[in-house]
């Protein structure tokens, strides 16, 4: 698996080594910033200003602090950054680009004073040719204004699910090639777009769609080679067709294959990749390369029965990830996105939502790569302006153009909780589904809807209707999800559910062993181990209906809402399965990790309650290795009855001793022996909630 890793990426990474006259260089050294707010029109000034600047590189964000910390403190308004570099000589007879990855949220790009290009949107990479500003051989100055402020124009439209950070905060290239090329600036995608027909383990059918560029003044014969490769490097199918391009025109061009027994993309079980290789001559002589990522697959969502991949039921275990880590903000580099996946995968998660938004093209690489079944989104969330018709449809374009190759993605996701008006809402919605099938026909699409009636008035617009259901959390209690499904099931059966977020906020200092079937969200206090109950009730139901194709979790990592004062915390959701620093597994992650992962699992509940607030108590043990044996002080507590899953054990009428109380775990699997211990005190009865309460009622504490 490493290795076929290791040799996919070298492939991708070929164009950007310089490979035939495409040449592809880092542009994210030797920035400079300087933050607003500023008075008047800065750009009139900004190239005047020397003093003040502050060196950086980008991926940067200004917001790492500041939207983190304090709610509603954060600065969301106009910056700038500035560059100067000597392009090569040799760049002269080329065309010649900045690709940028991301920039929070709308970006204006000048070249030597003059516009080179702008765009709306925080999440979708974008390109402007630089070429006829550049002075080659001289220094040239890159001056950039970002501007996260929320506008009625641009999703999202304000910052209350989550902070729309501000800055360069993903990498940026710079990209050269030769006047006939495959376009860089094709909404800054590959320019190579490859669809898979009848895919079985006997056969598959692959076209190979490419565009072509001729920028030139006159026309050009050109050859266009498409070559499919397996994991091996051995050619499997090659084509080519030569081509006659005026000057000034881009067209597109396809080849067809067909692969005999084709190794199947089987998600985490098999994820075998195929490259292709687009390469362009002109004159015999290579002129452009592209490498794409080939996954021969067949996604299938039958009403009632499930998600089926290669006609193989497949199981839907879902995550959810916000891109934003504690004081990094966005500005993330690779190894934050690796270290995302690896507990992702740890967990044993088959399936991730990237929500609310588009994020790193390297991450849903990697989830080609590691067979993760992922769910790609805009971010068109939880308001309606009536003005952001024309940038939904730009960043519904830019995601799929840009990711459209990626074989993990199953489904485009248009809206998340979005509602008044209806009537605008619904046709915005049915006009993106719309967009979604005519550049790509053979994915599926999703909207997300808050309510738990399939007949609300914006649902029904796209192929899938995903439900976000917070049952004890939000609304009436815990076991409310099982007559919620129950009713879908037998009134609508024909519905393609998803259920796209559910869980409950967990804030590691708060504790306590006395729970009821839901919680107050406005007060102050997040027990864990409320969040723990309410995954160890609302899987099992969730398992149990294949009514629900898949279903996501709400969060994997807690993550920044710069809006919001919850849970005596600021500016923090605290719903993820681990910490927002990254440091603190809760206990819901070995819970998952033990219903859904094939590593041994063997862990004991509420280790963070250590101090105990009553005398007679219960133990709880997730293992996936079998019935464990517990001691407490070196006393055998017998034998466990089963819980919710059959990973799930429960020590009932436990008596705990005064002071310290020992407790241990021990399991065997495979010969090996598995061990868990944790520490409890105890010194009186108490009711550490309502202590709580109490010292919040009197202190004003959040």
């Amino acid at each position: 698996m490493k290795i076929r890793t290791i040799y996919l990426l070298l492939c991708l990474l070929c164009v950007a080594a310089g490979v035939s006259a495409r040449e592809v260089s880092s542009f994210c050294d030797g920035w400079e910033f300087k933050k607003g707010p500023f008075s008047g029109d800065a750009m009139k000034s900004v190239r005047k200003w020397n003093a003040d600047w502050e060196a950086v590189t980008v991926p940067h964000t200004w917001n790492a602090d500041d939207m983190q910390k304090k709610a509603s403190a954060f600065y969301a308004g106009e910056a700038y950054y500035r560059k100067r570099f000597v392009p090569a000589d040799e760049l002269r007879d080329k065309r010649v680009f900045l690709r940028f990855e991301g920039v929070g949220s709308c970006a204006e790009v000048y070249v030597n004073g003059y516009l080179a290009g702008t765009h709306k949107g925080a999440y979708s990479a974008f390109v402007c040719e630089i070429g006829s500003q550049l002075k080659f051989g001289e220094e040239n100055e890159i001056i950039v204004k970002a501007d996260n402020s929320a506008r009625p124009d641009v999703i999202p439209v304000n910052h209350v699910l989550f902070g729309v950070y501000g800055g360069i905060y993903r990498p940026v290239w710079l990209v050269a090639t030769e006047k006939c090329a495959i376009p860089v600036d094709d909404c800054a995608s590959p320019g190579v777009y490859i669809t898979q027909k009848n895919v079985t383990d006997k056969s598959a059918e692959v076209t190979v769609r490419v565009k072509v560029d001729n920028a030139s003044k006159a026309t050009a014969s050109l050859r266009l080679e498409n070559a499919i490769y397996d994991m091996d490097g051995r050619l499997v199918k090659t084509h080519s067709r030569t081509l006659a391009l005026n000057p000034g025109g881009r067209q597109a061009y396809e080849s067809g294959f067909k692969i005999a027994k084709p190794h199947l993309w089987q998600g985490r079980e098999d994820p075998y990749l195929y490259r292709v290789v687009s390469r362009l001559y002109l004159d015999g002589r290579q002129v452009d390369e592209v490498v794409q990522p080939l996954g021969l697959r067949r996604y299938e969502i039958v009403a009632g029965k499930g998600f089926y991949l290669n006609g193989k039921k497949y199981p839907m275990y879902g995550v959810t990830r916000h891109q934003d880590w504690w004081g990094l903000g966005s500005a993330l580099s690779n190894k934050e996105h690796d270290f995302d996946l690896d507990q992702i995968m740890d967990i044993g998660a088959t399936t991730v939502r990237f929500a609310h938004y588009q994020q790193s093209d390297y991450l849903y690489s990697r989830c080609d790569t590691l067979g993760l079944v992922i769910w790609a989104e805009i971010p068109f969330v939880n308001s309606v302006t009536g003005q952001e018709w024309d940038n939904a449809h730009q960043q519904m374009r830019e995601l799929i153009r840009q990711s459209f190759n990626h074989p993990s993605i199953y489904v485009w996701g248009i809206h998340n909780e979005v509602y008044h008006p209806h009537g605008y809402t619904a046709a915005l919605t049915r006009s993106i589904h719309d967009l979604c099938k005519t550049e790509d026909p053979d994915r599926y699409t999703v909207s997300v809807n808050g309510y738990g009636s399939v007949e609300h008035p914006v649902n029904g617009n796209a192929d899938i209707q995903g439900m976000n259901r917070y049952f004890g959390w939000y609304e009436r209690k815990l076991g409310d999800i099982v007559p919620w499904i129950e009713k879908i099931e037998s009134e609508y059966p024909w519905c393609p559910l998803i259920l796209s977020e559910y869980g409950a906020d967990a804030n590691i200092a708060h504790q306590t062993e006395l729970l009821g079937d839901a919680l107050d969200w406005t007060s102050p206090f997040y027990p864990e181990t409320f969040q723990t109950k309410t995954h160890e009730t609302q899987w099992p139901v969730i398992e149990q209906h294949p009514q629900i194709i898949a279903s996501y979790l709400w969060n994997m990592f807690d993550f920044a809402v710069p809006t919001s004062r919850r849970g005596s915390v600021e500016a923090r959701n605290m719903k993820g399965l681990m910490t927002f620093d990254r440091k603190t597994r809760k206990d819901s992650y070995y819970w998952y990790k033990a219903n859904w992962s094939k590593e041994p699992v063997l862990y004991m509940t509420q280790r963070r309650n250590d101090l105990r607030e009553r005398r007679n108590t219960t133990v709880t043990v997730y293992s996936n290795i079998g019935s464990p044996r517990v001691t407490l002080n070196g006393r055998d507590l017998g034998t466990p009855r089963k819980g919710n899953t059959d990973v799930h054990y429960i020590f009932d009428d436990v008596r705990l001793d005064d002071g310290v109380n020992l407790l241990c775990a021990e399991a065997v699997a495979d010969g090996k022996q598995h061990t868990d211990t944790i520490t409890w005190h105890y010194n009186g009865e108490r009711d550490r909630n309502a202590d709580f309460q109490g010292h919040a009622k009197e202190h004003g504490s959040w």
